[in-house]
């Protein structure tokens, strides 16, 4: 049984006003997500839940599925992305969609590789546990140069380390979460998202780059112009 892909994209953002699409490369930016899933033909379905009319819209016209309105109490700032994934896969079981594992892509990683899609359903299917998601190296890290405030208002590590680590790559590895999860769903609707059992998949650093800052969508301006030629 193949599996669903999900893409959750709601109107409200606030970084980067209408991020999902918003126009780069010729394309709104959910519409390379959507694109890159049809034609890698892994998925049964290629779904996009949205409360917005005008992404709905915009889903269909790239190939996507959205057989349901995302209700408003899911598309808020306090809503997560497990609620929202909890909603989705409820409503599409209600309405006749049968799947037993779900490849949920973000919108705002333009950049994931199929490829690395594959390798974690491999991942995901050898695992006894239900849950995979994708990595990579952060090369900020909490136990070296990543700080916050401490009462008095001076600066203090995240993760004060037993002794002091000369360098950053003597440090512990940390890995930064990404737009990739892979599950199987029956173990998901059942425990929800929990990541103390998910397995990691590391991908390359410039594959997963998020965008969440006027900044970063500069950065994947560049990317698609310059390493990808689009």
């Amino acid at each position: 049984m193949k599996p669903i892909c999900f893409i959750g994209a709601r109107a409200g953002s606030k970084g980067v006003p209408s991020k999902n699409i918003r126009m780069i490369s010729g394309k709104p930016l959910i519409a390379h997500t959507i694109i890159k899933a049809i034609k890698s033909k892994i998925f049964s379905h290629v779904i996009v839940s949205t409360e917005d009319k005008k992404i709905a819209s915009i889903a269909r016209k790239f190939g996507a599925e959205v057989p349901f309105t995302r209700p408003k109490k899911y598309a808020n700032d306090t809503a997560t992305m497990e609620d929202v994934l909890l909603h989705g896969l409820k409503k599409l079981y209600s309405l006749g969609y049968k799947f037993d594992k779900c490849v949920l892509l973000d919108a705002t990683v333009p950049f994931i590789r199929i490829k690395d899609v594959e390798g974690s359903l491999d991942l995901l299917q050898k695992s006894k546990f239900g849950l995979v998601c994708g990595v990579y190296r952060q090369h900020l890290n909490p136990y070296y140069n990543i700080v916050e405030s401490n009462s008095k208002g001076f600066l203090k590590l995240v993760k004060p380390p037993k002794k002091k680590f000369r360098t950053r790559q003597e440090s512990p590895k940390v890995y930064q979460l990404n737009g990739l999860t892979v599950l199987k769903v029956k173990e998901f609707l059942k425990n929800g998202y929990n990541l103390s059992k998910a397995q990691p998949y590391q991908i390359p650093l410039e594959s997963g780059l998020m965008i969440d800052t006027e900044f970063e969508f500069k950065v994947a301006e560049c990317m698609f112009k310059d390493l990808y030629k689009l």
